[in-house]
């Protein structure tokens, strides 16, 4: 007997409740209807003393089916960034307040086919220093009984990097990616979903706006993503977990657990409380804010005599952990809309690490993410 026979209601919710999966019910047919959604993000982050970047970012997403066979969606966003990054380590100047504003849009088309699906996609972005074109494809392939859905997909992405301290700074990247993944329902209430994605990068890495940043002309990567959904059907709640393990060649190793609580309430209202917890170790060129006495602040001792080929003291490279805690409510409301707004707040700290303690001498960061959105089926 096939997983989803006896309670195909539950296998149906766990799977609708897990990003990226098609419920079975429309395992390879378009959707009966579209959507469109508008949504808001706000971001701030900081560190003790100091408020650092602020952003802005409205959004308007679309997805509608074309007839029984084809669907298309697409999004556009528009960031609007002010505020100061360290110059190195944790350290910020007066004189380096920025504002500058992004747009990006992405479109991706979908053939539906008996237990497959073929998709492509196209993704601009542009900010003042840097631009990136990216296309990708992506096919699925379902079992006889729609228990298990293979998936597989590549990406390669085109960047152009520039500087506004450096009109000379014309730098490209580029980027090749593949996925292969595997969703099994294991019984009428579990969904498990593995998946692993593989990179190469080969161009320019280095941070442009940091003091004395080299950093390597290639990044390679490789990232494993485990995800399990459970439904309780006594309570109609769905645990949604995962596990992500990252590895480069920057030598960054990096694990996160996550785990979300779907709730449904008096029918049209859903609250999901969630957490996520994060350590990565240091990359192999990050230099502790351990400064050369005659050079001084940012390089490490010896940098005058013996430079390294490779350095930077980007703190978003050195050894960490952080915790993310977040609250989501949800509602239907009459006529095809919805509405929901999510609030979610970030700390990272060097004696979070995993397995013993980070980088020294960082002072610790914070950030909050509020976004609300508003959805309408047609």
């Amino acid at each position: 007997m096939a997983a989803t026979e006896g309670r195909p209601g539950a296998v149906l919710m766990a799977a609708m409740m897990l990003p990226g999966v098609v419920p079975r019910a429309h395992a390879e047919t378009a959707p009966e209807s579209g959507v469109a959604s508008v949504r808001y993000l706000s971001y701030q982050d900081e560190q003790p003393g100091l408020k650092r970047i602020t952003v802005h970012s409205p959004s308007v997403y679309v997805m509608a089916p074309v007839d029984t066979r084809w669907s298309i969606e697409g999004s556009f966003v528009a960031d609007s960034v002010s505020g100061a990054t360290p110059r190195y380590h944790t350290a910020i100047s007066g004189a380096s307040r920025m504002g500058e504003s992004r747009h990006a849009a992405d479109v991706k088309v979908t053939r539906y086919e008996d237990r497959r699906a073929f998709a492509a996609g196209l993704a601009v972005s542009r900010e003042n220093d840097y631009d990136s074109v990216a296309v990708s494809g992506e096919a699925r392939f379902a079992s006889e009984d729609n228990n298990r859905t293979w998936n597989v997909g590549a990406a390669y992405t085109s960047d152009r990097i520039s500087s506004r301290d450096d009109e000379l700074l014309h730098e490209r990247r580029r980027t090749t990616e593949a996925t292969v993944g595997v969703t099994q329902a294991t019984s009428a209430a579990d969904l498990v979903q593995v998946a692993f994605t593989g990179a190469l990068g080969r161009g320019y890495f280095s941070d442009p706006y940091k003091t004395a940043d080299h950093r390597p002309g290639k990044r390679d990567q490789a990232i494993l993503l485990a995800r399990w959904n459970h439904h309780v059907e006594a309570v109609g709640g769905t645990l949604r977990a995962s596990y992500r393990y990252y590895a480069d060649t920057f030598k960054i190793r990096a694990h996160a657990i996550e785990a979300e609580w779907v709730q449904p309430f008096a029918g049209r209202w859903v609250v999901t409380p969630s957490l996520r917890l994060y350590s990565q170790s240091r990359a192999s060129f990050y230099a502790d804010p351990v400064y050369d006495p005659v050079l001084g602040a940012p390089y490490p001792p010896g940098y005058a005599t013996n430079p390294p080929a490779f350095f930077s003291a980007d703190q978003r490279l050195s050894a960490f952990g952080g915790i993310t805690a977040g609250l989501k409510l949800g509602v239907q409301l009459a006529g095809g809309w919805s509405a929901d707004a999510k609030f979610e707040r970030y700390e990272q700290r060097a004696s979070w690490h995993w397995g013993g303690d980070g980088s020294p001498g960082l002072a610790p960061f914070r950030a909050t993410f509020v976004q609300v959105g508003l959805s309408k089926r047609f």
